[in-house]
């Protein structure tokens, strides 16, 4: 039984359209209610500049930094920045104290620098040696601990301080006196201890607060200190920088607490993203940060963009004139595969890097590949006396155990390849590895569902021995 061909059409026609207008060069974005979204190429360093930044740990020189220590404050670094939205970021080691951090079309590189220097080194302080009205006093202000102590600069204490609302730890400004200088606090645990944050609103006050979860280590040593210190106060810092200092009125042994302060939606998810991702083993400081251009220029980068459209219009060609109108047909399959692919990574949104742009350049020829064992095997089947209809169904059959065997074959290899880049933090990897995978998904689309409805559409009724130049038969 013959199927309808014609009520894929409609689909496909719709799939063209959405992608040309996603494709438009002055597309407004998305604008439905409070969705505000700008639809636009992300282009990775090497095509577009942006911020390079030099960290260091901030630890005496002859305080021992091992390469585990390094590894996984670039990895805490690097999911932090993407958690911020800064798309394919590199992010390596350098010698053994330095971390170097490639920011892509950064546009404010202060804001950046500032979001690199919040370290978000999470500690807990034992503030039981001063006295509250003390301790309420130093919120907001930097303080000094015996984690990293060289790091720590002690600021002037204000004249104003905080009184808790509540037993959970919230501050109310309120006069106070001037703490005495140059304390120096036990840290009793990091941030390591903590296994997940999230911002969440007070349901009584209505205010925003960061609610959190501990490690199994870190529930026991936070559940030994509060029994042994019921009715102190416990600092937390982040950075050297006190933000609660909430009363101790029970023991806390359930290992989940609420960071409170004078927080807002964004700077309570900015905190949350912070500890979620964990706490830096090293405090590191911005020793230098620099704007770069792109190391491929605008010249170069038009030159490629030419012989990207050349060499695509030499396939396009090649595919006409051997193939004749299946080829025609199969060229504007691809016009398709090109406008959907391109519009998927601007939807996604992909960074293009040179290695991507080499991955989605790939992912075309394994498009002209499935037409070819495609039309090939059609050829055969007409030349054996088969209908337009029966040899357009017969081709596709045959063709395509090949076409999922090689195209699997790829994903397997896109794959792999992107868990060797996400391990090893190679960057450049991912980008080839995503976009030939989504060019490959793509092109299994058109050519299975695009090329064979156009083939069915317009040569059903065609036959084959009465025209056999349309077919290069």
């Amino acid at each position: 039984m013959r199927r309808n061909y014609w009520r894929w059409l409609i689909p496909i026609v719709l799939l063209a359209g959405l992608a040309g207008w996603v494709l438009w060069p002055n597309n407004p974005g998305l604008r439905l209610g409070s969705i505000q979204r700008d639809i636009e190429i992300v282009r990775g360093l090497d095509l577009q500049g942006g911020l390079q930044v030099l960290l260091e740990a901030d630890l005496p020189a002859e305080s021992e930094i091992t390469s585990d220590q390094m590894q996984t404050a670039r990895d805490i670094i690097e999911n932090r920045v993407n958690a911020l939205g800064v798309v394919e970021p590199l992010v390596q080691v350098a010698g053994t104290r330095r971390i170097v951090v490639e920011l892509p079309g950064v546009k404010d590189p202060e804001e950046a620098v500032a979001t690199i220097k919040e370290t978000g080194l999470l500690e807990f302080v034992d503030m039981s040696t001063v006295d509250p009205a003390q301790a309420y006093a130093l919120v907001g202000q930097s303080i000094v601990t015996d984690f990293g102590q060289s790091a720590a600069v002690q600021s002037e204490p204000t004249a104003e301080a905080a009184i808790p609302t509540s037993e959970a730890g919230s501050a109310t400004p309120t006069p106070a006196p001037t703490p005495a200088p140059a304390l120096v606090f036990h840290t009793v645990m990091t941030g390591t201890g903590l296994k997940d944050a999230a911002a969440t609103v007070n349901s009584a006050t209505s205010e925003f607060e960061v609610a959190f979860v501990l490690t199994d280590d870190g529930k026991q040593t936070f559940a030994d200190f509060t029994a042994a210190h019921v009715g102190d106060i416990l600092g937390i810092a982040l950075d050297k920088v006190l933000i609660s200092a909430p009363s101790i009125s029970t023991a806390i042994t359930e290992g989940q607490g609420v960071i409170t302060g004078s927080f807002d939606q964004e700077s309570a998810n900015r905190l949350a993203v912070q500890l979620r991702y964990g706490s830096l083993p090293i405090p590191l400081k911005v020793v230098e940060s620099s704007t770069v251009g792109p190391t491929l220029g605008e010249d170069s980068l038009r030159k490629s963009a030419v012989a990207g459209v050349i060499g695509l219009a030499v396939v396009m060609i090649f595919m006409a004139v051997y193939y004749r109108l299946p080829g025609v047909l199969a060229d504007l399959a691809l016009l398709i595969y090109a406008a959907l692919t391109f519009a998927l990574f601007k939807l996604i949104p992909v960074t293009l890097t040179l290695p991507g742009v080499a991955g989605f350049i790939l992912s075309i020829g394994v498009a002209v590949d499935a037409n070819i064992l495609i039309f090939e095997r059609m050829k055969e089947e007409l030349r054996a006396g088969r209908t337009v209809y029966q040899a357009i169904d017969t081709g596709f059959s045959r063709a395509w155990p090949s076409i999922r065997d090689s195209n699997l074959s790829t994903l397997i290899t896109c794959a792999i390849l992107f868990w060797f880049g996400s391990t090893f933090g190679a960057s450049i990897v991912k980008g080839f590895s995503l976009t030939l995978a989504l060019g490959v998904g793509v092109s299994l689309f058109t050519a299975i569902t695009v090329t064979r409805t156009f083939l069915h559409v317009v040569l059903d009724r065609v036959r084959a021995a009465e025209s056999p130049r349309l077919f290069g038969a």
